[in-house]
C-alpha cells in the first residue's frame, strides 16, 4: 500500500513539475499566437508564416531565458525523488 502512495505521488509531483516547465513556453505561444490572429484580422493579411515563424520565435526566446530555471527544476527533482528511490530499492 505504502508503494502505491509513493509511486502516486512522485507522479504527481513529476507531472506538476512538467507543467511548470511548460507553463512559460506555452503562455508565450498563446499571448503570440492571440496578437498575430488579431494582427491578421485587423489587416485581412493571412499569411501562413506569418502565424508560425513569429511564434517560434517567441518560444526559442523564452526557452533560452528559461532554460536555467527548468534544468534547476528537473535536477531538484531528480535530485529529491527519483534518484533516491532507484538507489534505495
Amino acid at each position: 500500500m505504502l508503494r502505491d502512495a509513493l509511486f502516486f505521488d512522485t507522479l504527481r509531483e513529476g507531472l506538476w513539475i512538467a507543467v511548470m516547465i511548460s507553463a512559460p513556453m506555452l503562455s508565450v505561444a498563446l499571448i503570440a499566437g492571440v496578437a498575430i490572429g488579431l494582427f491578421q484580422a485587423l489587416t485581412s493579411v493571412q499569411e501562413m508564416t506569418l502565424t508560425f515563424v513569429p511564434k517560434v520565435g517567441a518560444m526559442l526566446a523564452v526557452f533560452w531565458v528559461s532554460m536555467s530555471f527548468m534544468t534547476e527544476r528537473l535536477v531538484d527533482f531528480f535530485t529529491a525523488d527519483i534518484i533516491p528511490m532507484i538507489a534505495g530499492g
